[in-house]
């Protein structure tokens, strides 16, 4: 029981510093994080956060040495200094509206197009595959893509054609992504 009392009575006259705190220092130390901040209502928060501070810690408060109105500005100024870095640290924050889209799209239809457009590789024959791969994906010309594969240019060419044709027939059935499959073939 007399533990409860001392920890009520140590509270009770924590608070009571606090409030005489405020009370004498409160003014003063608005304006000065006024000024730091150029934001009354970021000042505001900057005087609650350091009478927090003075409140864990009574001992520097009621210690004589010193001035407690200069631990105080310290104090509020350390925390606009970190306020002022953490904010720094984090990229600027943009609301999101029509005129402003946002930074990065959401690549999940790419990632669903991207899967859509393998199957309907897979269901083409090794050959036109293999035509497709080399000059849309690797980007060789039909002469280098006709060295590497080991046939004629006009081959490679009529292949790309057909192979081009089933795709767009198998790609539009399953997405409707004809408009995309133009761009690759153009």
């Amino acid at each position: 029981m007399a533990i409860r009392r001392s920890r009520a009575q140590q509270s009770a006259s924590h608070e009571t510093l606090i409030r005489a705190l405020y009370a004498e220092h409160g003014k003063a130390l608005l304006a000065y994080t006024t000024r730091l901040t150029g934001d009354r209502p970021a000042a505001e928060d900057v005087v609650q956060e350091t009478l927090i501070r003075a409140w864990r810690h009574p001992e520097v408060i009621s210690n004589p040495r010193g001035s407690v109105r200069g631990w105080l500005m310290t104090v509020a100024r350390n925390i606009v200094t970190d306020r002022y870095r953490a904010k720094a640290a984090r990229p600027t924050e943009v609301a999101e509206s029509e005129s402003t889209p946002p930074v990065q799209r959401d690549h999940a239809d790419s990632v669903v197009e991207s899967m859509v457009l393998m199957d309907a590789l897979d269901k083409l024959s090794p050959e036109h595959r293999d035509v497709l791969v080399e000059i849309y994906y690797l980007g060789r010309t039909v002469p280098e893509t006709a060295g590497r594969l080991g046939i004629p240019e006009g081959t490679v060419k009529s292949r790309a054609h057909y192979a081009l044709k089933a795709l767009r027939k198998v790609y539009t059935s399953k997405s409707g992504g004809a408009a995309r499959l133009k761009e690759v073939a153009a």
